[in-house]
């Protein structure tokens, strides 16, 4: 039996956060905690920082901010939204967090970034077409869904396919994240494929195990592809790099084949031909970079 989500409503004084990551600016979540629970999900750390103790993925804290007033503060920055949360989890239904947001941002030249798994994005496409540069990106790394119900509580691959096509089609610019990307489980090739006709950037990351959810990950491993179990213990507890350096090499082949743009650790703005979307490689290569063949 699943455990019963805790919501609650807390005061902050602002959701704008300066971000850490490699795509810069500012990074927003008017959620603490996120309903998708996903198994592999790198948040999971934010949960010592917020007092809970419930397992993640079963608690929600929904953020209620003093208004932003001045929105041209963030002109000519990227603004990320659901760096540590899904702004369009299910609760946004209710709660309009996330919306907000995009009212309170009107007018700005902020360039808009919004990382889901949710097809409730489709809401606030005509907030979203008013930013200057805006992208959506969607996480979908496998079009397997008993898969995909095995790793998260998100909706299905199916509509997140759907949202990008409808979004990509009301002239916004969208990305494909295949991450992450699970050695000898994940088909790289048949995401691109399927979704080559309404995607402007293809990121691909590896899967990364660390913190609490390596064993979960690995326990899940070793029940259900055993088969695959040696690979696993070879690239996560004996750190061998093998496998993606050969992904690497062989996605490389496969965009020069098919004439996609591809990309290392690029973070490329525009719009891509039709069909001929850019592939950007975010694999985890700290060895490689080190020691290059």
């Amino acid at each position: 039996m699943e455990q019963e989500e805790i919501i609650r409503q807390i005061d902050v004084r602002s959701v704008m956060t300066r971000s850490s990551l490699p795509v810069g600016g500012y990074s927003v979540n008017p959620y603490v905690g996120c309903p998708h629970a996903c198994k592999y999900c790198y948040a999971s750390f934010m949960k010592r920082f917020t007092g809970h103790t419930e397992p993640w993925g079963t608690f929600l804290d929904v953020k209620h901010w003093k208004p932003i007033d001045n929105p041209h503060k963030y002109d000519g920055q990227r603004v990320v939204i659901g760096s540590v949360t899904d702004g369009y989890n299910p609760y946004e239904k209710d709660f309009l967090r996330t919306r907000r947001l995009l009212e309170e941002l009107q007018g700005s030249q902020a360039e808009i970034l919004v990382c889901t798994k949710s097809d409730l994005v489709l809401r606030d496409v005509d907030l979203l077409k008013q930013f200057p540069r805006v992208t959506v990106s969607w996480s979908i790394n496998t079009l397997d869904e008993t898969f995909r119900a095995d790793m998260d509580r998100a909706v299905s691959i199916e509509r997140r396919l759907e949202a990008m096509r409808e979004v990509y089609q009301a002239g916004i610019r969208t990305v494909c994240f295949i991450s992450p990307i699970f050695p000898g489980i994940t088909e790289v090739k048949a995401i691109i494929e399927r979704v080559k006709d309404f995607t402007d950037l293809i990121w691909m990351e590896n899967l990364n195990l660390r913190g609490q959810f390596k064993g979960t990950i690995m326990s899940y491993i070793r029940e259900k592809y055993p088969e695959l179990y040696p690979l696993y213990e070879q690239i996560y507890n004996h750190r061998k790099t093998d496998y993606w350096q050969a992904l690497e090499h062989e996605m490389a082949a496969y965009a020069a084949q098919h004439g996609f743009p591809y990309r290392v650790n690029d973070l490329p703005y525009g719009r891509s031909e039709k069909g001929h979307p850019t592939l950007v490689n975010y694999f985890y290569h700290e060895k490689i970079r080190l020691n290059p063949r």
